[in-house]
């Protein structure tokens, strides 16, 4: 049965049809130049933004029906410009800003995630994002402690101690807001609050002998977070509805939003096809180097840090010796970073500890995620527009899909040339990133719910390393519920990049140099593939094809 939050969406996606299709500016007469364009971006940010109220941010019925209201104006105001004669790179800017609209719009009118999804109220996230900005729906004001120097100084003490204060009101907001009956979003989204109070706790922990205050403004929030997850159960048990956002709303938000040229069924057509895919280089590969000894997963902490340590070398020696792109002074020391403390366990952990305590190179390649996110401070985008992070995870095809592309890239390249047994974890790291986009695409489609997407993934995940119970798909498919299009952006991102590379070479037949590629890719900025295809290439295709109107 289609939800009533879905028939809603449909029926107002129809009376939306005019404002939210292609951005055709209808006021030709009206020239503005690309100057007023970023002035104009700027003042549209602070509208996005909630209004704050005493540090907590209004997201009320009537605050969100009058942003709403407003945003038709914001949209017409957009419209107005005239970018015929502008350069590519100025016109791209242009559809960032319209996009970023269109995440509002649909905000409003489909997903609402003030309203149906308790995560949305998510307050203190103690550890950092490795895309450009907080995957998922996020309240506006929550804390990211990670965006504070360490060590804390006594000026950034009191200010979280006083954020942090505001949890209470936060979560007492929410009560009200609420008006949703999406029992998934609703049930995982309580375990999100529940493990935020342990967050808290374990913050308060560690800071209790150095500031006292800030400590107990943890306290004061995790009990607040406590109480508020508490009335969440009492809430569950009358929760029946889908929390998907139906196939038709999904297809608009995908193409409007995150401007991917595709559609519901063709992305569950490439996904389905790249999980296939996965499967069978997988079984050769075995067959391959079964003679070859099987990958021993790391025992302890020592044999962990000099295997991780090691992998970061290499990967970065190879980088440069191979010509790959051009290795900055700041990458590997954004590597090294993220090398961890080593867990002892008999039993699985999480996927990704799997595949790192086997070989570290998979996710070596995989971690160019910190590199982008070292760049964006060392070598900020030229554009004014681009150096901000884009909202509604609009940069999730370009960030997801570049870094599981890295791990096939420099396979490819040669990285595993010496380390045979670690092109079968590539291929497993596939498979899991096909599988779990599926199940996130399913529970958009109303095809299964959460339970039957986590175990559909357990299904095709080779080697047992994501049971449906576990951690890792646990959160994964909550995440993909929340927001739309982004578990199949890793796999999505990595084929409109491979079209990228296709493109880009034959254009350059016999005189393509992959340094050069990667080193203008890497300055074009984390935007939609569709949009770096364009300013590569010269060739708008692939933002036409996800623009088309009979998609």
């Amino acid at each position: 049965m289609i939800n009533k939050i879905t028939l809603i969406g449909s029926c107002v996606l129809l009376t939306l049809a005019i404002s939210c299709s292609k951005p055709t500016p209808p006021h030709r007469s009206v020239s503005k130049s690309y100057d007023t364009l970023v002035e104009f971006f700027k003042s549209w940010r602070k509208f996005q933004q909630p209004n704050m109220k005493d540090g907590v941010p209004d997201y009320s019925i009537a605050a969100m029906k009058n942003q709403q209201e407003q945003l038709v104006t914001w949209k017409q105001r957009l419209s107005s410009f005239d970018t015929t004669g502008w350069p590519v790179s100025h016109q791209i800017d242009y559809y960032l800003v319209w996009a970023e609209m269109n995440g509002l719009d649909f905000d409003h009118r489909v997903l609402q995630p003030w309203v149906r999804d308790p995560a949305f109220y998510v307050w203190f996230y103690p550890s950092p994002s490795d895309v450009p900005k907080r995957e998922g729906p996020a309240i506006f004001g929550a804390i990211e402690l990670s965006g504070y120097k360490k060590p804390l100084s006594g000026e950034d003490a009191k200010e979280i101690a006083g954020r942090l204060r505001n949890a209470k009101a936060v979560f007492d907001q929410a009560k009200i807001n609420f008006k949703s009956n999406a029992k998934d979003l609703w049930l995982y989204g309580t375990r999100s609050i529940r493990e935020q109070s342990n967050d808290l706790g374990s913050f308060a922990k560690s800071i209790s002998s150095t500031y006292p205050d800030l400590a107990s403004a943890a306290k004061e929030a995790q009990e607040s977070s406590n109480q508020f997850a508490s009335w969440l159960d009492q809430q569950a048990s009358s929760k029946t509805g889908q929390s998907g956002v139906g196939k038709e709303n999904y297809s608009w938000y995908i193409r409007n939003v995150h401007l991917v040229p595709y559609t519901y069924e063709s992305e569950k057509n490439l996904l389905e096809r790249e999980l296939a895919r996965s499967h069978s280089a997988l079984r050769f590969a075995e067959h391959q180097n079964r003679k070859l000894p099987k990958l021993n997963k790391a025992s302890n902490e020592q044999e962990y840090k000099k295997l991780l340590t090691t992998g970061v070398e290499e990967y970065m020696a190879f980088l440069e010796k191979e010509d790959f792109l051009t290795v900055q002074p700041y990458m590997k020391p954004a590597m090294m970073a993220q090398i961890f403390d080593f867990v002892p366990s008999d039993s699985l952990q999480g996927f990704f500890y799997e595949i790192d305590y086997r070989d570290p190179m998979p996710m070596r390649a995989h971690h160019y995620h910190w590199i982008e996110k070292e760049r964006e401070i060392q070598e900020p985008n030229a554009s004014p527009i681009r150096r901000m992070p884009l909202l509604y995870n609009i940069f999730d095809s370009r960030a997801e899909g570049m870094a599981t592309a890295m791990e096939e890239l420099v396979m490819n390249a040669g990285l595993l040339k010496d380390r045979q047994r670690a092109t079968e974890l590539v291929y497993i790291m596939l498979a899991e990133r096909a599988a779990r986009g599926l199940g996130g695409l399913y529970q958009h489609g109303l095809e299964m719910n959460f339970k039957q997407a986590t175990e559909f993934a357990d299904k095709w995940v080779p080697w047992g390393l994501l049971p449906a119970i576990g951690e890792t798909i646990q959160h994964e498919e909550h995440f993909y519920l929340r927001q739309p299009g982004y578990g199949s952006s890793y796999v999505v991102g990595k084929a409109d990049i491979d079209k990228l590379i296709a493109e880009y070479a034959r254009q350059r037949e016999g005189k393509f140099s992959l340094k050069e590629f990667m080193d203008e890719f890497n300055t074009v900025g984390i935007i939609p593939v569709s949009l770096v295809y364009w300013q590569m290439t010269g060739s708008k295709a692939m933002l036409n094809e996800a623009l088309k109107k009979d998609l």
